[in-house]
């Protein structure tokens, strides 16, 4: 099998699962956006996705996405960062990336803010909640506490001149777990190898 049958095979059978799950949670399939994340997958899958019709890709690494999104610059790609971002690197995030699903503290608003207004771009935002303990979140895990989302909002919202009841986007759920995530209300499913295969180990 060829490796663009192999991910169109992923595709289909992701897409039956999405609408299964859509279906018994009384959902339109329409409300469900797969964010197909390649991180650690070569540009070459990258093209196969866009000429199977996908549009919403994903990467987790700025070193990574970074130069995949310049040689796929002639493809219509929206770009989701899904990983920890680090504050350093906003600038460069937001040079590609339309959305930022991993927003968890105050100093990386204000760096995103500051690169999307230089570079002329809108990048949409979504607030990390970490349902863990304080100390799950020191450990790396990321995420703004569930007492703080509003604040962490209130900052995004001045920043972009926006207002809350815009905010409808749910970003959850993986290969593993999508159809709980369809369930809980999810908009956006961060989708890997259940489309692109066993995903080789990032040096």
């Amino acid at each position: 099998m060829s490796r663009g049958a192999e991910i169109a095979a992923g595709l289909a059978a992701v897409d039956e699962r999405v609408q299964r799950a859509c279906a018994a949670a009384g959902r339109s399939r329409a409300e469900v956006t797969v964010v197909v994340v390649t991180k650690t997958f070569p540009v070459a899958d990258i093209r196969l996705l866009a000429e199977l019709g996908v549009r919403d890709i994903g990467e987790n690494r700025d070193q990574e996405a970074g130069p995949k999104a310049a040689e796929c610059a002639d493809l219509r790609l929206t770009w989701h960062f899904v990983g920890q971002l680090q504050t350093n690197k906003a600038r460069s995030v937001v040079r590609y990336a339309s959305v930022v699903h991993s927003v968890d503290r105050p100093r990386l608003v204000d760096a995103l803010a500051a690169a999307a207004a230089a570079n002329d771009r809108l990048v949409g935002c979504l607030v990390q909640v970490s349902l863990d303990d304080d100390r799950q979140r020191r450990l790396g895990r990321g995420g703004v506490s569930a007492d703080q989302v509003m604040g962490l909002a209130d900052r995004i919202a001045a920043a972009v001149r926006t207002r809350h009841p815009g905010a409808t986007w749910i970003s959850a759920g993986m290969s593993e777990d999508l159809e709980a995530a369809i369930a809980a209300g999810a908009t956006h499913l961060r989708v890997g190898s259940a489309i692109l295969g066993r995903r080789a180990t990032a040096g």
